[in-house]
């Protein structure tokens, strides 16, 4: 069975397009060339090509192998690192304490 492949939503699309332009002026900054730095991240040259300008389907593991390459691959523990919106929804099916109200039990 084949690989189906789903377009990213637009927002998503600008976003990997952005990391993309992001790993570019970081290799350029290192004056890694294209031929070794996809030597060192174990890609073919297009492929890095294709990576460099937000390629949706280059695999995940590849920007590992190549933030790790730029020495940047920290930066990857920061993500989703804060679910904000995760912990209230957590917090909101919490047990919630029950109030006793005054005269309920014989008082």
């Amino acid at each position: 069975m084949g690989r189906s492949f789903q377009h990213p939503f637009p927002a998503a699309e600008k976003q990997m397009e952005a990391l993309a332009l992001r790993l570019r002026a970081a290799r350029l900054r290192r004056r890694i060339s294209m031929v070794l730095f996809s030597q060192r991240v174990g890609i073919s040259r297009d492929t890095l090509s294709r990576l460099e300008k937000g390629d949706p389907t280059i695999a995940f593991g590849t920007y590992v192998r190549a933030l790790r390459v730029l020495g940047l691959e920290k930066d990857l523990d920061a993500v989703a690192r804060d679910d904000e919106l995760g912990r209230k929804l957590q917090d909101l099916r919490l047990p919630q304490p029950r109030v006793r109200r005054r005269g309920s039990d014989g008082d």
